[in-house]
């Protein structure tokens, strides 16, 4: 389930047993990292399935073994955009759910002077506007890396734009 916040009403909490019960894992001192990177890449490809709800499907016609039959399928190509290098393990889980979407990349560093994000990598599709784009990144701390990458995107050409964080700490 997600829960909308009134004061933000773009920002909606996962409030699922299941992705609070992979949290616990990730949030004890016990966890190891392999079993935390596969933690990662498990709940993002909860959340995706979340955020996926309310994507557009168009009916298409499929034979099956028996029979023809019309389906749906989600409307729109996909992109998933990890900030490097942590959003890596996030896009990951996403690809297992979805493995025919589109993947983009894009890199900041934080400018020690400024403290403000510098990009210094960006491999993007060249028709972002196609359909949503799905920015992943488990290091929210100020939000300026995300702020940057939101930014990045739009200048890009995306119009559909979410953002999946995982927040453990």
């Amino acid at each position: 389930m997600l829960t909308a916040n009134p004061a933000h009403p773009n920002l909606m909490v996962f409030d699922h047993p299941l992705i609070e019960h992979k949290m616990s894992y990730i949030r004890d001192i016990a966890t190891s990292h392999r079993p935390f990177r596969a933690l990662i890449a498990q709940i993002a490809g909860l959340m995706f399935f979340e955020v996926t709800r309310t994507f557009p499907t168009v009916p298409v016609d499929v034979r099956t073994p028996m029979e023809p039959t019309t389906c749906r399928r989600i409307a729109a190509l996909i992109t998933v955009v990890p900030i490097l290098r942590a959003g890596l393990g996030m896009a990951e889980g996403i690809m297992e759910v979805m493995p025919e979407a589109r993947v983009g990349h894009l890199g900041f560093y934080r400018d020690e002077k400024t403290l403000r994000p510098v990009p210094y990598l960006k491999r993007l599709p060249k028709d972002l506007h196609a359909g949503p784009v799905i920015l992943v990144d488990p290091m929210l701390s100020t939000g300026g890396s995300a702020s940057a990458a939101l930014a990045t995107l739009r200048d890009a050409g995306a119009t559909d734009l979410r953002m999946i964080c995982l927040v453990a700490s």
